[in-house]
């Protein structure tokens, strides 16, 4: 091939950077086809990143900028191959009695955990404001991290989108070590762990009914788990995205933007009653250990540490 062409804005990838993405996606569609089956969204997914990686070498570094929310997103979807409940027995109750001994109050003569008296006392503002933060939990950090890639940002932005992947990575196995049904489950269901049950919006579907739509409906229908209440990832993910606002000395706006938006998803999880204040506090938690684990150890390891610096200086 020309020089001239070889250095153009339209250069090819290298054969063995071709081969080994074709491979990879004809792998991953192989074995979600045989595992799981295939859905519009595993297409989707796999054409969007093909088509960026071979458009141009500037997509090209945005779809390699793209793979930890990649492989989270597969990551997750795979958990169907082999559920939590398989693993451990499902905790209905002892959760709830947890909840209730930490955390219940006397309201009208009955011992309540907060879930339970949002369902009793809730308004149409709370229900506006809930539905408008629990959409914000993923869609604001993959926003953050891709505002950071475009800024020039890249290696503050790879840090941050590693640790939203390592983050997830260990709620998922959370997940597995105590498979945990949400407080919605226990207020309809009771305390016998019913395997098959679908999703449920909860208190969500106030806002849907408000707004006379579907959207959340729509989510919580296609759950194909509804045992994984533990720790809660909606807790964590702002609080990933507020901490890297701050260490990157974002604006104060910014920061403060962040910081609404994650005390807001907090307190949606239990006023929706998606989740109990436990799993909330073990979603931050969880955050809160993913960021230090990345900072303070791995990062302080020096094959990981040279790691980060190709990766960085690929996608720049």
């Amino acid at each position: 091939m020309p020089t001239s062409l070889r250095h153009s804005s339209w250069q090819l990838p290298t054969r063995r950077e071709m081969l080994l993405t074709l491979g990879l996606t004809a792998l991953f569609l192989l074995l979600t086809a045989h595992f799981i089956g295939l859905r519009g969204d595993h297409f989707l997914l796999s054409g969007l990143f093909l088509g960026l990686f071979f458009a141009s070498p500037l997509t090209r570094k945005l779809a390699v900028a793209l793979l930890p929310f990649v492989v989270f997103a597969i990551s997750y979807d795979w958990m169907r191959v082999y559920p939590n409940f398989r693993v451990n027995p499902i905790d209905v109750q002892g959760l709830y009695e947890a909840e209730k001994s930490l955390f219940g109050f006397l309201s009208g003569g009955e011992l309540l955990i907060p879930c339970e008296y949002f369902a009793r006392h809730h308004a149409a503002v709370a229900d506006l404001f809930a539905g408008i933060f629990y959409l914000c939990w993923v869609p604001v950090p993959i926003a953050f991290g891709v505002w950071l890639y475009f800024t020039g940002r890249r290696e503050l932005y790879l840090k941050f989108a590693l640790v939203f992947l390592l983050v997830n990575l260990l709620g998922f196995c959370g997940y597995y070590i105590h498979p945990a049904a949400p407080p919605w489950y226990a207020m309809n269901y009771g305390f016998e762990a019913q395997l098959g049950t679908p999703g449920n919006v909860a208190g969500l579907g106030r806002f849907d009914e408000l707004l006379g739509c579907t959207i959340f409906e729509g989510i919580y229908g296609r759950n194909a788990n509804v045992f994984a209440a533990v720790p809660s990832l909606h807790a964590a993910y702002m609080v990933v995205a507020t901490a890297y606002a701050v260490m990157g000395r974002c604006s104060r706006w910014l920061v403060a933007l962040f910081a609404f938006i994650m005390v807001g998803i907090w307190w949606t999880a239990v006023y929706s009653g998606h989740h109990y204040l436990i799993d909330v506090l073990l979603g931050i938690s969880c955050a809160l250990f993913g960021i230090l684990l990345f900072e303070q150890m791995l990062m302080r390891i020096t094959p990981f540490k040279r790691f980060i610096d190709r990766y960085s200086h690929y996608i720049s």
